[in-house]
């Protein structure tokens, strides 16, 4: 029978990639908790955003067919609250590798790359939180799901899985970065153009034929179409529009697909030379 001395301890195994992960997506929603006016993004501005536009633009804009524009205008706004998630993932990920906070969780025994994960489903919950909201509000406004269950679920994915490419990018950014406030003046002068240059908020049809060209081949063109699809809240495109809007389900698989095998890479890269030892 052997006894254990000091010198003999068990071997101290580290978590799982889940288990860890699962630690950080715990640790950044308890940093929600404490500081709820971090969801003013995706609740205030979210009722905000949408009772604007669909008041204020709502006579002056007319829809393709007999769409009412508040059912066209749902989609690209949570297309757009997607998109933004990118700004957030950046400024939060810029924010602890700024006060060492990534720094303590390197001493830990578990993997870098899970700090990524965490990081990456915490964002995708607070994004998410915003697409409910905003439903909610449309609902309240007249905004309705009209191609059934399955159809409604498959839009809601898409959206998850364009935002999950988004947020490589937005890793890719804040690993760059050296201050919140650089992160949020990149990203805010990149997203801005990406979801307005786009059929977000207004049909492609009447811009001018070099806008209108790079309007429909703009992947936010082609996850809005997607999702006004699915859910039943637009008439068929014209004719001489843009393959990604001709195949807007199937586009917005591949752009998803395209730019988290871009931004992926570059993230990894990027967040492993910021974080170095």
């Amino acid at each position: 029978m052997t006894t254990m001395t000091s010198n003999t301890r068990p071997p101290i195994n580290p978590p799982s990639m889940i288990r860890a992960s699962g630690t950080v997506v715990w640790r950044n929603l308890i940093h929600i908790k404490r500081m709820p006016e971090m969801l003013m993004d995706v609740t205030v501005q979210s009722v905000m955003f949408v009772l604007l536009f669909a008041y204020v633009f709502g006579g002056s804009i007319n829809p393709p067919g007999d769409t009412p524009y508040k059912e066209f205008l749902l989609p690209g706004i949570m297309v757009q609250t997607m998109i933004f998630s990118s700004a957030v993932v950046a400024m939060g990920l810029t924010n602890d590798l700024q006060k060492g906070i990534v720094d303590r969780l390197k001493s830990l025994p578990i993997s870098r790359s899970s700090v990524l994960v965490g990081r990456s489903i915490s964002s995708l919950i607070h994004s998410s939180i915003g697409i409910a909201v905003m439903g909610v509000t449309g609902v309240l406004i007249g905004w309705r799901i009209r191609d059934g269950v399955v159809n409604g679920v498959l839009a809601f994915v898409l959206l998850l899985l364009f935002g999950f490419a988004m947020i490589w990018l937005g890793i890719w950014v804040g690993s760059l970065m050296r201050t919140v406030e650089a992160v949020q003046g990149f990203m805010f002068t990149v997203m801005f153009p990406l979801t307005f240059v786009a059929n977000t908020f207004a049909p492609t049809e009447h811009m001018p034929p070099w806008l209108r060209f790079i309007a429909e081949w703009n992947p936010v063109s082609a996850l809005t179409q997607a999702c006004r699809e699915l859910w039943g809240n637009t008439s068929a495109v014209p004719s001489d529009a843009a393959w990604p809007l001709q195949n807007a389900v199937l586009a917005s698989i591949v752009w998803s697909v395209l730019l988290t095998a871009i931004f992926a890479p570059l993230a990894l890269r990027a967040f492993k030379a910021r974080s170095k030892d």
